[in-house]
């Protein structure tokens, strides 16, 4: 299928895991942001920002139609943040979206939390009403000084005010915390804050991953100096300590992303003490510790 469908993209293309069966449609190149020192994702020189013409993707969304039009359940709106475009920009693609895709049920998109700073909720209604689902909202973690020291950009309560802004106009949440991006020195205050954060929001999903490098450690490091990688048993510690503070009445929990190293699933709060069971026993013994991260294990 994806040698008929006639968009340009410009590699790597990134999406959420849940959107494996997604059609990708890029209505923007990489991040308007892209300072979070974590993040490699749209450093390469070709994924500079930039949003894509208008006609460019509505010719995209028509052609598409045509060759496989049918087949098209889901979409993904592309790349790092496409709600940095302005609303009527975003209704054309998703009213173009309803006519041209009209098998589409789900219409998806990373949400940096500054984007909405300039979008009321009636704005966000609008989009619902088009079509748009679900934001998936890096939050990565609710504590002001880890999200200083990374060059977030955001707050506690910048973020909080996105997720609840998204909230009231009827978009689906799903938060991402990430897991070590603390290291020792912070990381108590990051999961205790990280689960006020989500305390205070409520959203409908919630994941967890651990950070990793790929490219080197080098850029981190320079916002981040006394940083080091949690251990194993550290890794597991400061999840332990977010379960616990975490009061969530109906949040759909996964931690089970390539990075993580136990994999954990359920929902919360039904499944609070489970799931902490799971962490705690791993804890007691380290005999049930796995000795790589998910995606390596079977190799």
């Amino acid at each position: 299928m994806l040698s008929t469908i006639p968009i340009r993209y410009v590699e790597p293309v990134y999406r959420p895991p849940s959107e494996a069966e997604s059609l990708i449609l890029p209505i923007t190149d990489g991040c308007s942001w892209n300072h979070c020192t974590f993040c490699e994702m749209y450093t390469a020189p070709q994924k500079r920002f930039r949003a894509r013409d208008a006609d460019e993707v509505l010719e995209s969304i028509r052609r598409t139609g045509e060759s496989v039009g049918g087949e098209v359940r889901r979409v993904f709106l592309a790349d790092g943040d496409a709600l940095v475009l302005p609303t009527r920009r975003l209704l054309e693609v998703l009213n173009a979206i309803r006519v041209h895709l009209p098998a589409v049920r789900r219409v998806s998109t990373y949400c940096l939390p500054r984007n909405l700073r300039r979008k009321s909720v009636d704005e966000l209604r609008e989009l619902a009403a088009a079509g748009l689902s679900i934001a998936y909202v890096g939050a990565e973690s609710g504590d002001d000084e880890v999200l200083e020291r990374v060059n977030k950009g955001e707050t506690f309560e910048s973020t909080r005010a996105a997720l609840d802004k998204l909230g009231a106009a009827g978009i689906t949440r799903s938060v991402m915390i990430l897991n070590g991006l603390a290291g020792p020195e912070l990381s108590w205050r990051h999961a205790e804050n990280s689960a006020r954060l989500l305390n205070a929001t409520q959203p409908e999903y919630l994941a967890t991953l651990v950070v990793s490098f790929p490219l080197g450690e080098e850029r981190f490091r320079g916002g981040f100096p006394g940083w080091r990688p949690l251990s194993l048993r550290e890794l597991f510690l400061e999840m332990e300590r977010l379960l616990e503070h975490l009061e969530l009445r109906r949040t759909v929990f996964r931690s089970d992303h390539a990075s993580n190293w136990l994999v954990l699933k359920g929902t919360l709060g039904a499944d609070k003490q489970r799931l902490l069971g799971q962490v705690r026993q791993t804890l007691a013994d380290p005999a049930n510790a796995p000795l790589r991260p998910s995606w390596a294990r079977g190799l």
